[in-house]
């Protein structure tokens, strides 16, 4: 993308004043992320953004393109020490996930410190995450609009905060795990029991008894904006269904897709491992290689891991697996494996440039986790998915997309999740190559464009800012 633009005109033919915004993500890689990319996004555009994190994330996120730097200042500010949470985390990376509660208590220590930046800077807006709750009554106190950012779609906030006169009803597990009944149109979207209790079980601490919990309802109800990373395209009903029943306006920015992303491209151009990984892609056949990456942040168990290697050894693809998390020596592939399928796949153990990787002409799908930047950079693509989600929020996003038929999800045991190589190896092979997967191969490609279109994502991005400044002109009127 090109250099910044200058603030665009409101109705009246007047210039719109550039905005000063204030952004706090959660302690997640996962959500820095999407919020840095719209901070990236709106400097482009001349706005100037406040970005605060813990000092360990901000050095962990990718670095300022030079031409946005006098826009985006970055704010780091130390977490308190909280006793339980281990040493130097500042990250859901740095923990077990059982360590949640301790990390959202550090997170709530930085009020004083945010209020002082509010105060001071006087920002336009406030954009604050789900585990933010703590934040809106500060902004409203010193008169700053606030926005919550969304990084999931909104299929999310309706499974995870129903409306109360369901809540008030036959609530049980069951229910919660739906499809949901008391949306107005027809879905196939739920969870499964096993998965929700998984969830809340990976929450609680056993040594001290305590769990992370979040008041989703505070976090989304305090709101004068509501931004979701999402499309009209992608969940139209779901988007309508969220704003007429909570009663917020709601405004999609868009999917911030790869081809939207604001990045110094020269710099991994001459990476010497996305060099010699592209020496070894350049050796392929078209549409033929199955990228297989499960984040940074999901740490697979033992089981889970072999099944899988012997699934893709099965399987007989042609495989590019990027799997960082073995450098923590916790983790082996089964014996011989990387001996066994060498001729046809590479285990690449370091850090690899995905989105370079996900563009090569000759990968033919792909296998995620599908949490939501995952899955939007794949489909961005065109690739097929094949799916074996670990999250709630990573569950619902694969039976999205495997409702519109560009997905299929890896068969499990209903009872406790666990699935074998042999449906790992099938699930594969029907969506790279087999004549019945070809609908799915076909309607990826189809989602891809949709996707990948700038014209479309760039309208997001100005409708986007458009509500940004009106509403301050509304409020500060």
């Amino acid at each position: 993308m090109g250099s910044t633009s200058p603030p665009s005109l409101n109705g009246n033919g007047q210039e719109d004043k550039p905005l000063h915004i204030v952004m706090l993500p959660w302690l997640a890689m996962g959500h820095i992320y999407p919020y840095f990319e719209v901070a990236k996004v709106l400097a482009q555009k001349g706005h100037s953004v406040t970005f605060i994190n813990s000092p360990k994330n901000i050095d962990r996120m990718p670095k300022t393109p030079k031409s946005l730097e006098p826009f985006i200042n970055l704010v780091r500010l130390p977490l308190p020490h909280i006793e339980h949470l281990p040493e130097g985390a500042e990250s859901t990376m740095d923990i077990p996930t059982n360590k949640g509660c301790f990390l959202k208590l550090a997170y709530e220590g930085l009020q004083d410190a945010v209020a002082e930046i509010l105060q001071t800077s006087k920002p336009d807006w406030v954009l604050y995450d789900f585990a933010a709750g703590w934040l809106p009554p500060i902004a409203k106190s010193l008169n700053i609009p606030c926005a919550h950012y969304n990084i999931t779609p909104a299929w999310n906030k309706c499974f995870f905060d129903p409306p109360e006169h369901v809540k008030k009803s036959n609530f049980s597990i069951e229910n919660i795990c739906g499809p949901p009944t008391w949306v107005p149109f027809k879905t196939t979207i739920k969870l499964r029991p096993y998965e929700f209790m998984r969830a809340f079980a990976a929450l609680k601490d056993e040594s001290t008894g305590k769990s992370a919990s979040f008041d989703l309802k505070k976090a989304y109800s305090s709101c004068d904006l509501f931004l979701l990373r999402t499309s009209r395209e992608l969940e139209g009903e779901w988007l309508d269904y969220l704003a007429d029943t909570y009663k917020v306006p709601v405004v999609p920015v868009g999917l911030l897709p790869p081809s939207m992303q604001i990045r110094d491209d020269d710099e991994e151009e001459k990476n010497p491992d996305w060099v010699e990984i592209k020496a070894w892609l350049d050796t392929q056949e078209p549409s033929t290689v199955v990228y297989i990456g499960f984040g940074s942040e999901l740490k697979l168990s033992q089981q889970d891991l072999t099944e899988l290697a012997h699934g893709i050894e099965l399987s007989g693809l042609p495989f590019f697996w990027a799997l960082k998390n073995l450098k923590e020596g916790s983790l082996e592939l089964p014996e011989g494996f990387e001996d066994r399928t060498k001729e046809r796949g590479v285990v690449w153990k370091t850090w690899a440039p995905q989105l370079k990787i996900l563009a090569h002409g000759v990968i033919g799908g792909c296998m995620s986790h599908c949490g939501s930047g995952s899955a939007i950079e794949k489909v961005h693509f065109g690739h097929v998915l094949v799916t074996l989600p670990y999250l709630l929020d990573q569950c619902l996003f694969s039976r999205a997309l495997e409702e519109k038929k560009v997905a299929i999800e890896v068969p499990r045991n209903e009872q406790d999740g666990s699935f074998t190589r042999d449906s790992v190896a099938k699930t594969l092979k029907l969506a790279i190559v087999d004549e019945e997967g070809s609908i799915y191969r076909k309607n990826a490609k189809e989602m891809g464009k949709v996707f990948s279109s700038e014209d479309l994502h760039n309208q997001y991005i100005e409708d986007f800012i458009a509500a940004l400044q009106k509403y301050r002109v509304h409020s500060n009127s």
